[in-house]
């Protein structure tokens, strides 16, 4: 952890006053509201697309102390809806370019930093001592274990999801509020939690709910307003719709229910390690890049298909491999080699699992999954090729 030191006195100082001069002028809020947000401390998991707006807004309104887990690089795909980090940062740590935009917005503000990946062994430790979570992960794993970090120790989670052209916000894990598992008991299967990186984002989308989650996070430390507690805020921004439905605290919940959940677990193996069956009819067996690699240049003869779309091949690709789109993988079925082994691969292994799936389905026995997709292959293999 890295942290940034600054004075703990929560009284304002003159620039300070002058800062947040239009918070003070809301009755609401004044001089004691911004007090409270400056001796306020919120734990912020992933610096992505939902937390560039939350990490923004929340340093520009004076939280006096907010913790950044990421582990990541910035990358040139992030760009487009990332905005707490530009051109400059490319191939930096989240960590590193978030903390100096923060600076530059709020250098009142105190940053805690961990450059680490958000897990089992070390959640615990992260968020003790936090007011409130903010989940801006983009992953069913890391969402599970934030709750259950939440319920665990207490503290109040602002949720919030995108899909394409949705999103999703809701407040979990107060003492009368549900949390994520009322909801959402377990962890869809793999092939059902497409990414953004597979499914795709509209780059304004995780702003809107970023800032909505940024809001609520101000409500809650305020303790301001009607908040989204026992609500579910739905956001389609094609058709410019939002809507709430009511969550009831599940008292069957093992979470904040019957508390059978009494320490944490990584999720991975739910949501996105191998599986070994998933309710479909057949399990597939995935291959490590590693492992391709090294059959490919021992001469082997493989069925190898990236299922990805024609811009994404045009980026780079699988030195024998062939184009079948994942919308066009069905009419294939009838001209694969059947003598070979197929190997299907996509940009991060979701597309390419639903693949194989339907492949396994229609009788083709020897199928295997890229583990990680194309951008594994990047890591593990041919750092050359084009990251996107």
């Amino acid at each position: 952890m890295n942290t940034e030191r600054s004075r703990q006195t929560t009284e304002l100082t003159r620039e300070e006053l002058v800062r947040y001069s239009r918070h003070i002028l809301l009755p609401q809020v004044g001089e004691n509201g911004q007090r409270a947000l400056k001796k306020s401390r919120v734990l912020l998991v992933g610096a992505g697309g939902l937390g560039s707006p939350v990490a923004l807004y929340l340093a520009a309104a004076g939280v006096g102390t907010i913790g950044l887990v990421d582990f990541d690089a910035v990358d040139l795909s992030n760009l487009q809806r990332q905005i707490l980090h530009g051109s400059a940062g490319i191939g930096s740590s989240k960590i590193d370019s978030a903390r100096d935009r923060l600076r530059d917005i709020n250098p009142n503000v105190k940053l805690e930093s961990y450059e680490t990946r958000f897990v089992s062994s070390n959640a615990l430790e992260i968020a003790t001592g936090y007011d409130l979570i903010v989940d801006g992960t983009d992953n069913f794993a890391t969402r599970y274990l934030v709750n259950d970090t939440s319920v665990l120790l207490g503290i109040p989670n602002v949720y919030g999801s995108v899909y394409r052209f949705e999103g999703q916000v809701s407040v979990f894990g107060t003492p009368d509020g549900p949390c994520y598992r009322c909801l959402f008991r377990e962890p869809p299967p793999p092939h059902l939690v497409p990414s953004c990186a597979d499914a795709g984002v509209l780059g304004v989308v995780p702003g809107l709910v970023g800032t909505i989650q940024a809001t609520e996070a101000i409500k809650m430390l305020l303790g301001l307003g009607e908040t989204l507690v026992g609500r579910l805020l739905m956001i389609d921004a094609m058709t410019m719709a939002f809507r709430t439905i009511e969550i009831r605290r599940d008292p069957e919940c093992p979470a904040c229910g019957t508390r059978e959940i009494t320490e944490l677990i990584d999720y991975d193996e739910f949501c996105g390690g191998a599986p070994t069956g998933d309710g479909i009819g057949n399990a597939i067996t995935e291959i490590q890049p590693s492992q391709l690699a090294q059959r490919l240049d021992g001469g082997e003869e493989l069925e190898i298909i990236d299922v990805r779309e024609p811009y994404e091949w045009q980026l780079g690709h699988i030195p024998g491999a062939r184009l079948v789109p994942l919308d066009r993988i069905a009419d294939e079925i009838p001209r694969l080699d059947k003598r070979k082994e197929t190997i299907l691969y996509c940009k991060v292994g979701v597309r390419s699992l639903y693949a194989a799936h339907q492949l396994a389905d229609a009788g083709v026995s020897d199928v295997r999954n890229l583990a990680g997709g194309i951008l594994r292959w990047i890591d593990e293999v041919d750092p050359t090729m084009t990251r996107y």
